[in-house]
């Protein structure tokens, strides 16, 4: 799940996203922030950093709520992720099994 903030912190962010995007609803009390990615997409593009939060837990279940942008919700075993998963996420998704909590991707050399 992904979204841009409005005018909201991050965490208000991740919970109107979850509604909005998957009709899950998450407490504030019920997430931890478990990564951050620097990462920089084309060289023209502007620089973004991705917060990945984790749920310890959540209220129903995921509805696919904007077919134009997600084809399905799946729990997929970190060992075996699909092959066209964004590279940043899969990037995150390595560090937080590694329990690193920042990185980078897409920058110069």
């Amino acid at each position: 799940m992904a979204g841009h903030c409005e005018q909201e912190n991050a965490i208000a962010c991740l919970i109107r996203e979850a509604q909005e995007e998957a009709g899950l609803h998450i407490e504030q009390k019920d997430v931890e922030l478990v990564h951050v990615v620097h990462h920089i997409g084309k060289p023209r593009n502007p620089p973004r950093m991705g917060l990945f939060f984790r749920a310890r837990t959540w209220r129903g279940e995921p509805k696919l709520r904007e077919p134009d942008k997600c084809l399905q919700w799946r729990f997929w075993d970190p060992a075996a992720l699909p092959d066209d998963l964004v590279p940043y996420t899969r990037l995150a998704i390595a560090k937080i099994q590694n329990g690193e909590l920042y990185s980078e991707t897409g920058w110069p050399a």
